[in-house]
């Protein structure tokens, strides 16, 4: 478990070693979920153990599901309901994870019984009009009781759906998964036109447990019929590529680095900040690549010779949103000025990741201008440690723990209990990376 404060200073030595980042977060919440839809028992290795992932896997029990423990804690056998769910008996805890909450509530809607998710502080204040008005169309009776308009709570009452096309208003994949995923209760065809690409690992999944899907050439329309019994079947999770960032980043920016990180997802919808920072000049290699329904390999970094800024261009911020805020540490620095923009969705995720960014660039001596819809960040000036707050946002605390690694004097970040939701384990990683 992740300290609630957390200090570093300069790796004078480098990044040097060897792991395995934990299980892909996103690929965790829809195993959990269509493995306790599931007909039968499946064997389930390397699920994320975090907050986050656990919560949907604890909500999912409440409905039934079994889960019989393995070897450890991220390997188990999960046994599914056959798509015949049991009421559950309490409010379901979806604790700080808007994924969980809004995958949970395409299933919910379509069960033949009422229920209500609520979580943290932090997931009461996000937006779920995004969810509950494509649900709506379909016949949902799902009302946001939260303090804020449209926000959580959710309370749902079940009924039948009735399939749609839906024409999705911004590139997101939790709100595509989760009509897919009450279209795969309802009778017919359900479909989603994206207007860019988004993950795809609820696709992956459909096919993987046997729901029919089907996706269009360029990716952008995607099908699944219904009602659907996905039909049990083993998997090994892959490495969280948004977890492996952090690293990717520090080993490219401090010197007298070379690390590898072992079996993480290459999903081309998620391998985003790998173009962008080879882009910048980073040197990295990808080696033992495995292609199981979802592609993974072995990842090597070693310090970059020259980072330079670069332009993220509008089409890559769907796939590399999460990886933004460390991002934009490794363009503090590049050489010259990197311009991340069409990111307003930053402004609605754990914290605001735009105004939380900036601050914490600042506070560093970062020299940047903040937009509406992201920032300019001028890299190239030296930055110095600093004492800065998390915003109880784990990818704000990793992203500016790794600035710390290259900056004078020590950086300290309040509040990082909430790293638990996402990367179990990060402090042994960042000890045995850093030697420290």
């Amino acid at each position: 478990m992740s300290s609630d404060t957390i200090t570093v200073k300069r790796a004078a030595n480098g990044l040097r070693g060897t792991i395995t980042v934990p299980g892909d977060k996103s690929i965790s919440h829809r195993v959990a979920i269509l493995g306790a839809l599931s007909c039968g028992s499946m064997q389930v290795r390397n699920y994320l153990c975090s907050e986050d992932c656990m919560n949907t896997l604890r909500a999912m029990q409440q409905l039934g599901a079994k889960v019989t423990p393995g070897d450890s804690p991220q390997n188990f056998t999960l046994t599914g309901t056959a798509m015949q769910p049991t009421a559950p008996t309490r409010d379901i805890d979806c604790g700080n994870s808007g994924t969980g909450m809004r995958l949970m509530a395409g299933v919910m809607a379509a069960l033949p019984f009422n229920s209500c998710m609520f979580g943290d502080p932090s997931l009461s204040s996000r937006p779920m009009r995004r969810i509950i008005d494509p649900l709506g169309q379909m016949g949902a009776h799902i009302t946001a009781c939260g303090r804020k308009p449209g926000c959580a709570p959710l309370r749902i009452e079940g009924t039948s759906l009735t399939p749609i096309h839906y024409e999705l208003p911004m590139a997101s994949a939790q709100v595509k998964s989760a009509v897919l995923l009450a279209g795969m209760l309802t009778e017919g065809t359900t479909s989603v036109h994206q207007p860019a690409i988004t993950r795809d690992h609820t696709e992956r999944l459909f096919n993987h447990f046997g729901v029919p899907c089907r996706v269009s050439e360029y990716g952008l329309d995607i099908e699944v019929d219904g009602p659907s019994v996905p039909q049990a079947k083993d998997i090994i999770v892959p490495g969280d590529i948004s977890s492996a960032a952090f690293w990717l980043v520090a080993a490219t920016v401090v010197p007298n680095s070379e690390i590898t990180l072992r079996h993480v997802g290459l999903n081309p919808t998620r391998d985003a900040i790998i173009t962008v920072l080879r882009r910048m000049g980073a040197d990295i290699t990808i080696a033992n690549e495995q292609h199981e329904g979802e592609p993974y390999g072995d990842i090597t970094v070693r310090t970059a010779n020259r980072l330079m800024g670069t332009v993220i261009r509008k089409h890559e911020i769907p796939n590399l949103i999460d990886e933004i805020p460390v991002l934009a540490v490794a363009a503090a620095f590049a050489e010259g000025t990197t311009i991340i923009r069409n990111a307003a969705e930053l402004r609605v995720k754990e914290s605001d990741r735009i105004s939380t960014t900036v601050n914490n660039l600042r506070a560093m001596g970062g020299i940047v201008e903040e937009f509406e819809d992201g920032m300019a960040i001028t890299g190239g000036s030296p930055l110095h440690g600093a004492v800065m707050d998390s915003y109880h946002d784990h990818r704000i605390a990793m992203g500016f723990l790794m600035a710390g690694l290259h900056a004078d004097g020590e950086t300290t970040l309040q509040n990082c209990a909430n790293i638990n939701t996402s990367y179990p384990g990060f402090e042994e990683h960042l000890h045995t990376l850093t030697g420290a």
